[in-house]
């Protein structure tokens, strides 16, 4: 418990986390069920002795992977030091979650309002011999795919543009769907000896299953099911129906979360 002398936090924790997504229900506490923010919760109330509640930059779904997501929550000053405080969330978080840094930041610090950018990587093997190590972590696709055509569309999805046909139409209901997007990257890889594509997209904030149906629409592109001037439709006509399908959630991974700089402690 929170003393009397506790009651205003002198400064904030931010966690950056990864987490392997087929191993959870999605990111967002829900009863009866296992998620990332019910272990990381009740780890942190294990180590600070005391309730904590988080904020988080990603919401993911579940079977999405996290490398770099951040996850926040307020201190009192009486907190172990950053390194052992981190030995202790990562004995006490339980497989399939790693916390990979803390860092102080200001009083009030939000893991999601604070965010300035966010990267997310999606990653397709393609072609008939189904992955072996990417598996987990990547969507098997067997048609070939056209990188041209999908880096073509691609470009039409760069820039502050109203996404509400890429996102689940219940949670776009009476809520502003504009978006920024930085960049879309498509390139080719390889992992542990296997090769797949690797999808980069970077922007400010993205709508509920975002990423997912931009690739499931650029794979639609690649595989010569549609042209790459009809993601440019697609945006205009602002319903789900107009954009190509969701891309399955294992193939996605939250990368990377910016912050301003001075937010940090």
């Amino acid at each position: 418990m929170v003393s009397a002398e506790q009651t205003e936090s002198p400064y904030s924790l931010a966690l950056t986390v990864a987490y392997d997504g087929l191993a959870f229900a999605g990111y967002a506490r829900q009863p009866g069920q296992v998620t990332v923010q019910g272990r990381l919760e009740a780890a942190l109330s294990v180590a600070l002795r005391r309730e904590v509640s988080t904020a988080v930059a990603g919401r993911t779904d579940a079977g999405v992977h996290s490398l770099g997501n951040v996850v926040s929550c307020e201190a009192y000053g009486d907190e172990p030091d950053s390194d052992a405080l981190l030995r202790s969330l990562n004995a006490l978080a339980g497989e399939g979650i790693v916390i990979r840094q803390i860092r102080r930041a200001h009083a009030g610090f939000s893991a999601r309002s604070d965010a300035i950018e966010r990267e997310y990587r999606y990653r397709i093997v393609n072609g008939v011999v189904p992955p072996l190590f990417l598996g987990r972590i990547a969507w098997g696709v067997r048609k070939p795919l056209d990188l041209e055509a999908m880096r073509a569309a691609a470009a039409h999805l760069v820039g502050e543009l109203d996404f509400r046909s890429f996102c689940v139409t219940a949670s776009s209901l009476g809520k502003r769907t504009f978006r920024r997007i930085d960049a879309i990257e498509i390139r080719r890889e390889e992992h542990l000896g296997e090769q797949c594509i690797v999808v980069r997209i970077a922007g400010n904030a993205f709508l509920h299953s975002m990423v997912r149906v931009v690739v499931g629409s650029l794979v639609e592109v690649g595989s010569g099911r549609r042209d790459a001037a009809w993601l440019a439709d697609a945006l205009v006509a602002c319903e789900r129906a107009a954009a190509g399908p969701t891309a399955p959630a294992h193939g996605l991974t939250l990368w990377r979360v910016g912050y301003p700089d001075g937010v940090w402690l």
